[in-house]
């Protein structure tokens, strides 16, 4: 897996720190130079939301070295059964979406993951750190930009972390477009095209659908990474977006969201990115110009397997589990009692939302919307 050169650094430095935290407290025969103040130990997470990628969650927990799946909170009698039964989850760590406060008095579960739908993120994030465990919160954080000041907030003040399920943050073929595009590899990045869609099912009563639980429709789902991949490439904040809604394809359905999406992102180096969400045609494509050359991944910003070149080449990289990798990478921070990279907090999930309101502004206006900080 090709490691970028902040990971190793902070790998480095929690080694160090694993030297100096146990030094006072052993002989100094005991001590080995790789060792970590987390050796042997594992994080307990409990998934609340259990859909369709709490499975994957929960698949990838069981070979993670740093986590275990060691709770449960659903709203669905029989998925608890069925869930505790697959995953050897002991009854008193299965909870609902009443008694979930009673968590607190649990020392068995260290962070709850929240995978509801996109609505319900800030209620159970907020009520996962009031009961004193660490939160990590599927992407989009929130449905506004409110909303994710309110469960930063909430979380500083009971003392947990809170961590956005960034998963391609860890990934080596995104790690690598990020570095070619910091550091510059092939210049000054100009043009970004960056863009997510698939056919699905438009049934009006999936949560995707529904406003008051999905925030929007393929932007809030699917465009996040679009914004993610271009903040990350360039390593700036986006200035200002023009943007339009695509036309359904279909307009006897009633939907209470939009099914496409397309915006262009103004950044201050002068770079320009622009974007589809949809869901009516599939699309998975990365792509971005420099000044001296260019570099691609397709698929791009989906599950993968990712592919992708450059200019000079191919790109060449282990497909990874992406879930497994967010979820060690995550552990060994919060076991080490460090704070977690920036590049995943809360915060981060803020700076998304508000490029994300923007998009929606500006589609609705039809006007060039400047992004606040």
């Amino acid at each position: 897996m090709l490691v970028n050169k902040n990971l190793q650094s902070r790998r480095t430095f929690l080694q160090k720190m694993s030297i100096g935290i146990t030094a006072s407290a052993l002989p100094m025969d005991s001590l080995q130079a790789n060792q970590q103040p987390f050796e042997g130990k594992r994080l307990n997470v409990a998934l609340c939301g259990l859909g369709r990628y709490a499975g994957f969650m929960a698949d990838a927990l069981q070979s993670s070295q740093y986590c275990k799946l060691a709770g449960l909170i659903t709203g669905t009698p029989s998925k608890a059964e069925s869930w505790g039964k697959k995953y050897d989850i002991a009854p008193p760590n299965i909870y609902n979406y009443q008694n979930l406060d009673e968590i607190a008095k649990n020392k068995d579960i260290d962070v709850v993951y929240v995978i509801v739908p996109n609505g319900l993120h800030k209620e159970y994030a907020i009520r996962a750190a009031k009961a004193g465990k660490h939160v990590i919160v599927e992407k989009p954080m929130a449905l506004t930009a409110k909303d994710c000041e309110e469960m930063i907030q909430a979380c500083k003040d009971a003392g947990v972390q809170l961590a956005m399920g960034y998963r391609l943050h860890f990934e080596p073929y995104h790690l690598e477009i990020k570095r070619l595009g910091q550091e510059k590899v092939f210049g000054q990045v100009r043009l970004i095209e960056v863009s997510l869609g698939y056919q699905i099912d438009k049934n009006p009563k999936d949560w995707h659908f529904q406003r008051a639980l999905s925030g929007g429709g393929p932007l809030m789902n699917l465009g996040v990474y679009c914004v993610q991949s271009c903040r990350y490439v360039l390593g700036e904040e986006p200035i200002a977006v023009t943007a339009q809604f695509g036309p359904a394809i279909d307009k006897t359905q009633k939907l209470e969201v939009e099914t496409a999406i397309t915006w262009q992102l103004e950044f201050p180096s002068g770079a320009i990115s622009t974007s589809t969400a949809t869901y009516n045609g599939g699309i998975d494509r990365f792509y971005a110009s420099a000044d001296d050359g260019f570099f691609e991944l397709s698929p791009a910003v989906s599950y993968g397997p990712f592919r992708g070149r450059t200019s000079k080449g191919e790109l060449s990289f282990p497909d990874i589990d992406q879930q497994k990798q967010q979820m060690d990478e995550i552990g060994k921070v919060i076991l080490a009692n460090e704070p977690l990279p920036s590049h995943i907090t809360g915060e981060e999930g803020l700076k998304d939302m508000k490029v994300l309101e923007a998009i929606y502004e500006a589609a609705r206006t039809g006007k060039r919307i400047t992004i606040s900080r």
